[in-house]
């Protein structure tokens, strides 16, 4: 099975990585330790179910790249070449 990766080309830096990523980053690490500091008691309160909610945003998010759109495709390509047509498939798809 292959899958192609592809990576954007963009000369431009990623958000996470500018001025402007990293500001956000300190402001929001800074916000998060005042608000666990002063509100222990009632994050921990919802700490199991920010636990149970990390699942499947972590499963959504992480996955999102990974070419997981080509199943149909990988699944067709496989038929064609069952079928013998391979080459024909191949050339009209691209």
């Amino acid at each position: 099975m292959r899958h192609q990766h592809t990576q954007t080309s963009s000369l431009r830096p990623r958000f996470w990585r500018s001025g402007y990523g990293v500001a956000f980053l300190i402001f929001a690490a800074v916000a998060a330790y005042f608000l666990l500091k002063d509100h222990t008691a009632y994050v921990a309160n919802y700490l199991p179910l920010l636990l149970l909610a990390a699942c499947p945003l972590m499963h959504f998010f992480m996955h999102r790249g990974h070419g997981h759109g080509g199943h149909k495709r990988a699944a067709d390509q496989a038929k064609d070449d069952a079928l013998g047509n391979a080459d024909v498939s191949r050339e009209t798809k691209q």
